[in-house]
């Protein structure tokens, strides 16, 4: 995050001593980023957050990748894919490369009785369906429909759901995710032509400090493998904290569109980016205005990126045929555009209620078994009038 944050109690000045009502010393914990070099957080623990009881047996979760090498259009129907009770059982990776990997995950439970962390990436998680609380040693966060969770790295978390049917957008970054350079001032703010500000983001609150002994399970996820900890002391037993590295939450809804006369670019949506891949939210928006605009896109040759779109809600200019939770791969190398008269019909038309997420990588996408699986093999075709 581009701005400093505090919660709790936290000593005037780092590394010094700082003591409970008993005399003993509250544990600090430097939560760093590309080494010292980058953004960080200081939390101070009740105890020490080393403190192993037992390490079970490690869990492949290597993605199934069966297609390496493709140059075809493709299409997704995430909606097929089976509920899960368990929230980390019910992600399903569909396709990555050594920056990313976009998934999935259907689900009627959060993590139940354990804790998760993802040592190796980022996580954005997309509520496309369901509402809860996301829990950290940072606070908590409330989502609902719409929003983004942006989940740094090494956070333990617990997420809870307050609904049966929860539907999620899951992208793993292997470099930090961070809002779009252009879009900020030398000191990290918002310019004043962003598409949003720091009023919209949502920061951790109601700060809990659990200081308990026990047995608390947590997985952590490191090289596509989850490895079974459990802990003797509660993974949220923070008096505080401050720094710049913490979770936050911002709704696509929050996301103010940027319109022109004539059909503008994709970037205009950018709303997130990673070492090599940006992420758009499109959002409802008045159409262009020219007299003779186009609202719909023009035909657009992927040079440098695969672009993935997953379609959220409303009518999709652009699409002939769209369904909620679809995901459409537009491979680099080959062009695509509007299906057989989006271009015509779109003229005239005065706004769009559409609600997207697309996510441009910029070197090829491998395809998972899993993908396949929820496949419409006919999308290919389906600008053959």
């Amino acid at each position: 995050m581009p701005f400093y944050h505090r919660a709790g109690i936290i000593p005037q000045k780092r590394h010094t001593q700082f003591r409970k009502s008993d005399g003993s010393l509250y544990a600090e914990e430097l939560i760093s980023t590309l080494g010292f070099s980058s953004i960080y957080s200081i939390v101070y623990h009740c105890h020490p957050p080393t403190l192993v009881k037992d390490i079970g047996k490690p869990i492949n979760v290597e993605p199934d990748y069966v297609i390496r090498k493709h140059l075809q259009n493709r299409c997704y129907l995430t909606f097929a894919n089976k509920k899960s009770d368990d929230y980390l059982k019910s992600r399903v990776i569909l396709m990555g490369n050594n920056d990313l990997t976009i998934g999935t995950s259907h689900t009627s439970h959060g993590t139940k009785d354990y804790y998760f962390k993802n040592s190796d990436a980022d996580e954005l998680i997309f509520v496309h369906e369901g509402n809860g609380k996301l829990q950290t040693i940072y606070g908590e966060i409330e989502f609902e429909y719409g929003d983004y969770l942006v989940i740094p790295r090494g956070t333990i978390y617990k997420i809870d759901f307050e609904t049966k049917n929860n539907r999620l957008l899951i992208i793993e970054s292997f470099s930090p995710i961070i809002p779009p350079k252009r879009y900020c001032n030398e000191y990290g703010q918002f310019l004043e032509h962003s598409p949003f500000c720091e009023r919209d983001i949502k920061l951790p609150s109601n700060l809990i400090t659990n200081d308990e002994k026990g047995d608390f399970k947590v997985f952590i996820k490191k090289q596509n493998t989850i490895y079974p900890y459990t802990y003797s002391t509660h993974p949220f037993d923070a008096v505080g904290w401050d720094g710049f590295v913490y979770p936050y939450a911002f709704s696509i809804h929050n996301y103010e569109p940027i319109t022109g006369r004539i059909h503008m670019p994709p970037p205009i949506h950018q709303n997130f980016e990673g070492h090599n891949f940006v992420i758009c939210s499109f959002v409802p928006r008045l159409y262009d205005y020219h007299p003779m605009a186009i609202p719909a896109p023009y035909n657009h040759s992927n040079v440098d990126s695969d672009e993935i779109l997953y379609y959220v809600d409303g009518d999709f200019m652009s699409r002939n045929h769209v369904e909620k939770g679809m995901i459409t791969l537009h491979p680099k190398g080959i062009p695509h555009g509007p299906h057989p008269g989006a271009a015509e019909r779109s003229i005239g038309a005065k706004e769009t209620g559409e609600l997207a997420v697309m996510i441009d990588p910029f070197y090829p996408l491998s395809i998972t078994k899993q993908a396949l699986e929820i496949e419409n093999p006919d999308y290919w075709k389906s600008w053959i009038e």
